[in-house]
């Protein structure tokens, strides 16, 4: 590390960016007497839209593009960086961030959602860099180590928040595909050596081929290459199926979706979109053509972006318009619906980005298995998680409230997780391997660019969607090596989540297994989710600790899944991910934005946020230094800063 170190302090959004307006001054003054430089980089979702355009601005209006530039600090081994809760954007949050960016002076163009020429394809492919969880692939050059800090779980068991009761005669359950969806699909293999891949269409009538990804597909020895399809006729089934059970249960019960709209930025909005269809059917049989051709109008965005463009119809189509909104808000012949804010009327399918899986199904369970209905009471729900990938997590722990009653804050103990995550391992890192199938039935295959030779493929036909991601060999042995040292200095046992049946998870168990027999570990095992999950609770229920190494869409859910049942948020987990080349990242919890905290703070002039997260952090950041640099002060800075944390916390 270079003789002055310096933290890199990241601007973001919404509630966290309010809370840096005053925390950071205070950080700059503690910082600067013990040598430590602190520097900013504001990489909200505004920056990271106004840079695409850095080109055609002049002035304060031309943004740098400060997360390039981060994600190559992010490989350097002196870099340190505080990273602050960031949006995940969707297209409506993108539309209305550019209309904001407009209105503030800067000459950029609107989000073309159906661009009709290849200049407005280049605009959306600008702004579809902010899409989605843009941020975090690109700064996790490492594996993530996430627990609840000592002093948060001692606050909980001393002040326990409130926990909803389960009823054994509760209806609420998780419905899952059974076949033709990603999980039932997967297709997986490890490369024997350094390989250039493709993606190619193969229609099968005409015998066309469409290259889908030509370039950027590198495999080295020993990286595990996945892909897989969700069949848009399997899915369509599926969820007909879900909304008239739901119908069926009567008016006390809630159908819900839940899915990652944010993260999966290409795949989950589709998916979303079919949702909106089949809960609105009898709106669609009637009127889809004119709300999606004519109006051109995409349910992938939600219901909240179809009322408004019904209700901004042009004249010749006001009077019909007007009558779709009306019947899409009347929801006659629909099942109940959960509310995300029954007050304004907002349903679970008002907008992709307001029911995020992670956190909506821990919070459910908190409630005693209950969701909002539209009379702001709770009533039990069907919890609809269309790909059964991860499906099986929720519904163990939802089985098992039923069962043993509601976790208690006061003597339950900690899942804490180390995932693998580093460079933009698995479903993570698939976006731009993302198809939504238009060339006709045939097949999807990767190739290998050199030979020609079939590596992986899947049968797909129009609306199916497929994905391919990677998992690279160095992520993995970090992530095996990171679990097992994190078990050895904790003294708690680990379970490795993965299936034996799954393809992707059967190449990793390659690479697990042996690991585990070479540290002598008794402590460690290997458990499909659905076992894991049971075997976590039994071990929290009972008040013992236990480590859950995953996968990174698993490490993003179980780390809001159980610091949401132990300590009430996520946001107040410590999260750090040491860098492979050296580095440090440290996160400041894994709570969001908190959108409802903005509103509050403009309605009332108060602000909520609860910074522990980014005190947490700083300390965490501050013993880094200290360790690379052997610099006393920075420790002490450090422990000055834990003792404080504790003491907030003990007087709040």
């Amino acid at each position: 590390m270079s003789k002055k170190p310096k933290i890199i302090y990241t601007l973001c959004d919404e509630a966290p960016m309010l809370a840096t307006y005053a925390l950071l001054p205070i950080v700059e003054a503690f910082s600067a007497p013990v040598g430590i430089e602190v520097d900013t980089r504001d990489i909200s979702l505004a920056a990271r839209l106004a840079c695409q355009f850095a080109d055609t601005q002049s002035g304060d209006k031309k943004v740098h593009d400060a997360l390039t530039e981060l994600g190559k600090l992010a490989t350097k081994p002196d870099t340190v960086i505080i990273k602050t809760p960031n949006i995940s954007a969707s297209v409506p949050q993108i539309k209305a961030a550019v209309k904001e960016l407009q209105a503030a002076g800067f000459t950029i163009p609107d989000y073309p959602e159906a661009p009709k020429t290849p200049e407005e394809e280049a605009i959306k492919a600008k702004y579809d860099r902010a899409k989605g969880s843009a941020v975090n692939p690109v700064l996790r050059e490492g594996n993530s180590d996430r627990r609840a800090p000592k002093a948060v779980k001692e606050y909980a068991r001393a002040h326990p928040h409130s926990m909803g009761a389960w009823s054994k005669d509760s209806k609420t359950h998780v419905a899952t595909m059974s076949d033709g969806d990603f999980h039932h699909s997967e297709k997986s293999i490890t490369a024997s050596k350094k390989t250039n891949a493709r993606i190619e269409h193969h229609n099968t009538s005409t015998g066309e081929v469409t290259i889908l990804k030509d370039k950027g597909i590198q495999l080295d020895a020993g990286d595990i290459a996945d892909c897989s399809r969700m069949s848009k006729k399997a899915l369509t089934a599926f969820l007909d199926a879900q909304v008239a059970d739901a119908k069926a249960r009567g008016d006390n019960f809630l159908f819900s979706l839940h899915m990652k709209a944010t993260m999966m930025k290409v795949s989950d909005p589709i998916i979303f979109g079919h949702a909106v269809r089949s809960f609105h059917k009898a709106v669609w049989n009637a009127h889809g053509d004119f709300i999606e051709k004519t109006l051109g109008l995409s349910p992938n965005n939600g219901v909240a972006g179809i009322l408004s463009g019904l209700d901004a119809a042009p004249a010749e189509h006001k009077k019909r318009a007007a009558t779709v909104a009306a019947a899409i808000r009347k929801m006659d012949g629909c099942p109940h619906i959960a509310y995300v804010d029954s007050d304004n009327g907002v349903t679970n399918l008002h907008v992709p980005s307001d029911v995020i899986i992670d956190a909506s199904v821990p919070a459910m369970i908190r409630a005693g298995g209950k969701m909002y209905a539209r009379d702001g009471g709770m009533l039990d729900c069907k919890c609809t998680i269309p790909d059964s990938s991860y499906a099986a997590v929720y519904d163990e722990t939802i089985k098992f409230c039923i069962k043993n009653g509601a976790f208690d804050p006061v003597t339950m103990g900690s899942v804490n997780n180390v995932g693998l995550m580093a460079k933009k391992a698995e479903e993570y890192g698939s976006h731009d391997k993302t198809y939504e199938v238009s060339q006709g039935t045939g097949f999807i295959k990767v190739v290998d660019a050199d030979t020609g030779a079939t590596l992986m493929e899947q049968s797909v036909e129009n609306g199916d969607i497929f994905r391919m991601s990677i998992v690279r060999a160095d992520a993995i042995a970090d992530w095996i090596q990171l679990a097992l040292r994190r078990s050895k200095l904790s003294g708690n046992d680990i379970i490795f989540w993965l299936n034996s049946e799954r393809p992707h998870d059967a190449e990793l168990i390659k690479r697990v297994a042996p690991a585990i027999k070479a540290s002598g570990s008794a402590s460690a095992r290997i458990l499909p989710p659905a076992e894991a999950t049971i075997e976590s609770c039994k071990a929290i229920k009972s008040g013992r600790d236990i480590i859950s190494a995953t996968g990174n869409v698993l490490r993003d859910y179980l780390t809001d899944l159980f610091p949401i049942l132990e300590v009430g948020t996520s946001a107040k987990m410590l999260s750090i991910v040491p860098l492979m080349n050296g580095g440090g990242l440290f996160e400041t919890g894994a709570g969001g934005s908190a959108p409802k905290h903005v509103q509050q703070f403009e309605k009332e002039g108060h602000l909520r946020w609860d910074s522990l997260g980014e005190y947490l952090a700083l300390g965490s950041a501050l013993g880094f230094i200290n360790e690379k640099t052997g610099d006393v002060r920075a420790k002490l800075l450090g422990d000055a800063l834990d003792i404080a944390t504790q003491k907030v916390l003990l007087d709040n």
